[in-house]
């Protein structure tokens, strides 16, 4: 170990080290990497002599700064974790932020905030930047300003034959990188738009089991009326009857509608008025709030669990799919899952330089269950996509979680156009030919 981990500013494991289970541990609990070396990147250049390593012994390269996207799991290979890779220098002039590969979505926002700035994030705040912008970047003002990987301004990248790299939009790998999640090298820095919001009003309505379906209906038809400045989600649960859960909700099941609107308090009362008349509410917390406290809009589990899950991109979402949904995911159906519905259109289907396809989906279905056995997907998951594919044109890879065991390329080319999949697995075919980055929804190298 001793020559290996002189090569390197930060800390190197082998799985005999102390602290190696540590070091790979992440927020994703049912799956997790098995390297045979981790090193624990300091800055770019830890980076590129461990990809340069791991090139000369022919090994895989997995990267993890925060683990919640972890879904192809690698046995030996060199894991690279990023976490101490968390520079962040913001820019308020020119809104934008320059962010270390390890950031956190929640330490972003905060230091955004300062300059009355935003950054495209998602609902969680513990989830590392990079790899959510990588997948896409679905984020809670979507419909306003679409993905955030089509607000990167630029990329640095050490791909597989070592090289740092410097990327802008007038190079051709940009568009190969984002929206790929990680097939083409190991970010190490981004360059990203920030937008003016300070304030946004938001927060949930939340709605007991007797008015689910009322508040899913209701929802459905409502967001054909809102404009782009708005973003919802709706998602159905039972809570478990544990301490973490807020008391009222304990063991209920329940429509948990979420609201995120980019302007004043009194139009979005205006804009949420007809979702109050589906009934009385468990809870509410609508507000206007800084966009600092965001991160309560959607209340994402703060603490590591295990979890697997699908999505499907819906050309339209009509009463005979909320039917077929519930039919499969109700209390007393087939499927134990959390279902997330959120609502696409207006921004989101503008082009950008990411390679994203299937922008005109109207809404996105994302179905959040336990683990299978091993890496095998659960059983449940395969049946809700049954149900919803009349109205399916593809799936988001960012959006599937764990059953490694499903990655296969198929699924991968279903989450792109042909013409897109074709570009990038030639471009795959260049730039890592002998597929070092294999630990995600893989795209294959053209022969």
């Amino acid at each position: 170990m001793t020559d290996i981990a002189t090569k390197f500013t930060g800390p190197v494991f082998t799985p005999d080290d102390p602290g190696y289970a540590e070091e790979i541990a992440g927020f994703q609990t049912a799956y997790t990497h098995r390297p045979a070396y981790v090193v624990g990147a300091q800055h770019g250049q830890d980076v590129r002599a461990a990809v340069e390593f791991a090139a000369r012994r022919g090994l895989p390269v997995a990267v993890q700064a925060t683990g919640h996207g972890l879904s192809v799991a690698i046995e030996g290979g060199v894991l690279i974790t990023t976490k101490r890779m968390d520079s962040i220098t913001v820019n308020p002039q020119g809104r934008t932020a320059r962010i270390g590969a390890g950031v956190r979505a929640g330490a972003l926002v905060e230091a955004a905030a300062r300059y009355g700035l935003a950054p495209l994030n998602g609902s969680s705040p513990s989830v590392g930047v990079v790899g959510y912008v990588l997948g896409g970047g679905l984020g809670l003002l979507a419909r306003e300003f679409g993905y955030a990987a089509d607000h990167v301004r630029r990329i640095e990248l050490v791909t597989a034959d070592g090289r740092m790299r410097s990327l802008g939009p007038d190079d051709e790998l940009f568009g190969a990188v984002l929206g790929s999640g990680g097939n083409f090298g190991v970010v190490t820095a981004l360059e990203l738009d920030l937008v003016p919001v300070a304030e946004i009003y938001g927060g949930q309505l939340v709605f007991d089991a007797p008015l689910v379906d009322a508040a899913l209906e209701a929802w459905r038809s409502w967001t054909e009326t809102v404009p782009s400045a708005l973003t919802s989600t709706i998602a159905v649960v039972t809570y478990p009857d544990i301490a973490p859960v807020p008391q009222s909700l304990r063991g209920r099941h329940v429509a948990s509608i979420r609201i995120a609107f980019d302007g004043p308090d009194e139009e979005g009362q205006r804009w949420v008025a007809p979702l109050r008349r589906i009934g009385s509410r468990l809870r509410e917390d609508l507000r206007t709030m800084s966009y600092a406290e965001s991160h309560t809009i959607h209340s994402d589990p703060p603490f590591p669990h295990a979890y697997a899950a699908t999505n499907a991109l819906l050309s339209e979402l009509t009463p005979r799919g909320l039917s077929a949904l519930r039919a499969v995911t109700a209390p007393g159906g087939s499927v134990d899952a959390v279902i997330d519905i959120r609502h696409l259109g207006a921004a989101l289907r503008h082009g950008g330089p990411a390679s994203i396809d299937h922008r005109d989906a109207e809404y996105v279905v994302r179905v959040i269950t336990g683990p299978g056995e091993g890496d095998a997907a659960p059983e449940g998951l395969a049946m809700v996509r049954e149900a919803l594919a009349p109205w399916t044109i593809g799936h988001s890879l960012a959006f599937l979680y764990g059953a490694g065991g499903a990655a296969d390329e198929g699924q991968t080319a279903a989450g792109y156009s042909p013409e897109t999949y074709r570009w990038l697995a030639a471009a795959k075919a260049e730039y890592d030919p002998r597929n070092m980055f294999r630990a995600n929804r893989n795209i294959v190298p053209a022969a």
